[in-house]
């Protein structure tokens, strides 16, 4: 939230999935935190393809699990 500095040398899914990783990490988001595309979309200011690629990357490193029809939640494993 607020001011981001964007490094255009980086895709910005790639920055804020960084941010959400080190939000699980720290406990900022703990297990059962649903992280939902739209709340993605509306925090960071970007299209819907961007908050996708955000949650399929944390999805694939075990961080989020995505329950169809619920949506994706902070796994317990961190």
């Amino acid at each position: 939230m607020g001011e981001v500095q964007w490094d255009p040398k980086r895709p910005r899914w790639q920055q804020i999935a960084d941010v959400i990783r080190q939000r699980i990490q720290n406990g900022t988001y703990p297990p059962d935190t649903l992280i939902s595309e739209s709340r993605i979309q509306s925090e960071w200011g970007v299209a819907k393809m961007t908050a996708r690629k955000v949650v399929a990357a944390l999805r694939a490193e075990g961080l989020l699990v995505t329950t169809p029809g619920m949506g994706s939640f902070v796994t317990g494993d961190e």
